[in-house]
């Protein structure tokens, strides 16, 4: 027998798991694009202020949603992260 309130919980996540992998698609295309142009420009891979700026912003956003800003800051950082890498691969040799 199945539980179907279980099943209708986890069909909203599989569709909320869903949409955070398309939408993490579409920030990587978008931060690709970023990524050559300071290539282009001679710019660094990485910018620590405005990191700075959207992990607090982030907090905030969080603190409001009612998540943890601990696990929102953690989120952040790992997206932050692999953005750095991917650009740094994209810096001239």
């Amino acid at each position: 027998m199945t539980d179907d309130q279980l099943t209708r919980y986890r069909e909203s996540i599989d569709n909320i798991d869903a949409a955070l992998v398309f939408m993490l698609a579409e920030r990587f295309k978008i931060t690709q694009a970023v990524g050559a142009y300071k290539a282009a420009q001679g710019l660094p891979p990485a910018d620590p202020g405005r990191e700075d700026r959207q992990i607090a912003r982030l907090r905030r956003l969080a603190a409001d949603a009612h998540l943890d800003p601990e696990f929102s800051e953690k989120f952040l950082r790992f997206i932050i992260d692999e953005v750095i890498r991917h650009h740094e691969r994209l810096q001239p040799r």
